[in-house]
């Protein structure tokens, strides 16, 4: 768990990093192109608005704004050309209907709400422009360059048109303040919806990593409390078993076979007990990191055909037995002898006791391509196909329905793949349901 839960953390942090930084890359590209969007629309307004406005060519001018100009006298040469110029921008039309337009374009883009200034300005001659019409904010938006757009469209008659020299050049400027505050008012509701989910993405991430240490915490204090009542068991069972060595030596017990024999039991019983309790403790060593294994160098048939040696008087009990087949004569390993001595024994543990009938146990080596691989094969009732991945887990043990004929805790095997982890071993299992099981361990030559 304490491997696992850092891993755990910077997967999830990793991810919704990930997710926060792809949302908002999206965001932006998204708000980029609504930018985009809305000049490309604000763009086709002012062309529509000055086209329609360039219309008015060829009729009189309206006198709604038309000025005397200063030493004008009538009838003149001026004031026929007058006549004859067609009406400025500003002659024909009033700032409220410019607006009205431009307004009405805005609608029809589907932009609503949107506030604009505007200005048309002619040419005077001299480098010099004078407004025509303009709406009553537009000079302070103007100064504004910063955080306000401008779009400028020239007002003259189509190049060879008869009108082409006698209009002044007019230009209209249309002012959109704040256009990014504009797209993010569009965008509002992919905002809140984005930032919703991120939210319940991140208390799913606080509840989840609440949840695994609150775990945590209540793992540590069962094995605390497993280990701790393990310790206290180790006093009374040592008692138990000088008691039972004195019983066994007592004469009077030795002249009574039934009592020579609930002694042996006790014995017996005893020593079962001592080996579940060391196995217990090994297991706390090993998943507080307190584990160490001391290799040495041995050689692997040697130290199998003493382990088996070990066993064989159990095999003989049940009528079966254990033999061996080794092919790597030779061949030093570097293990430590303790562990190795319990990973064999708890394999052939398991082969003696899962057999319906006799066992028979097969233990193998062979040596190759720089590593030994030690095979122990049984004749047992086997292992189902979806149960083979799940025996190495902690106190787990194959499903029997309600027959419990062999008694354990489902620790051997666990026991098992830790050592072999600890000492970078390969363990695999092949298995056929009645047929017997076979366990393999890859073990690479001492350099």
């Amino acid at each position: 768990m304490k491997k696992v839960f850092p891993i755990i953390f910077i997967l999830i942090s990793l991810s919704l990093a990930g997710t926060i930084y792809v949302q908002y890359s999206w965001l932006d590209t998204m708000l980029v192109n609504k930018q985009e969007e809305f000049k490309w629309k604000v763009t086709r307004i002012i062309d529509n608005v000055g086209r329609e406005l360039m219309e008015q060519k060829n009729t009189l001018p309206s006198l709604k704004n038309y000025h005397v100009k200063p030493g004008f006298n009538f009838p003149s040469d001026q004031f026929q050309r007058e006549l004859m110029r067609p009406a400025t921008i500003g002659q024909k039309f009033t700032a409220f209907e410019v607006e009205e337009k431009l307004r009405k374009a805005f609608y029809e883009q589907g932009l609503r709400n949107v506030n604009f200034d505007f200005a048309v300005i002619a040419d005077v001659g001299s480098f010099s422009y004078e407004y025509q019409l303009r709406s009553d904010n537009f000079l302070k938006a103007f100064e504004d360059t910063i955080n306000n757009f401008q779009w400028v469209l020239p007002l003259q008659p189509p190049s060879g048109s008869d009108l082409e020299n006698l209009m002044p050049a007019q230009e209209m400027i249309l002012i959109i303040p704040d256009i990014r505050a504009i797209a993010f008012k569009e965008m509002r509701w992919m905002i809140i919806g984005s930032i919703f989910f991120t939210l319940m993405i991140v208390s799913a991430f606080y509840v989840t990593v609440s949840a695994l240490l609150r775990q945590k915490k209540i793992s540590e204090i069962k094995n605390d409390f497993i280990n701790n009542m393990t310790h206290e068991f180790k006093t009374p069972i040592s008692t138990m078993g000088i008691s039972a060595d004195v019983l066994l030596n007592s004469p009077a017990v030795q002249a009574e076979p039934r009592l020579l024999q609930y002694a042996k039991i006790i014995k017996e019983q005893n020593q079962r007990l001592n080996h579940q309790v060391e196995k217990v403790l090994q297991l706390a060593r090993i998943e507080k990191g307190n584990f160490q294994i001391k290799p040495e160098k041995m050689e692997l048939d040697a130290f199998l055909e003493q382990a088996i040696q070990g066993m064989q008087i159990q095999a003989e009990q049940k009528g079966g037995a254990i033999s061996g087949l080794f092919h790597a004569s030779g061949c030093i390993i570097q293990a430590d002898r303790l562990h190795l001595t319990n990973v064999v024994n708890n394999l052939l543990d398991n082969a003696l006791k899962y057999c319906a009938d006799k066992p028979q146990v097969i233990v193998t080596t062979i040596c190759n391509k720089g590593r030994v691989t030690l095979s122990i094969k049984d004749n047992g009732i086997g292992i189902a196909k979806e149960n083979t991945k799940k025996i190495f887990h902690k106190f787990y043990r194959v499903p029997t329905g309600n027959v419990h004929d062999v008694k354990g805790f489902g620790l051997g095997l666990y026991y098992v793949r830790n050592i072999c982890q600890a000492h970078r071993w390969q363990l695999r299992v092949e298995s056929t349901p009645g047929a017997g099981t076979d366990f393999q361990i890859s073990i690479p030559l001492a350099p």
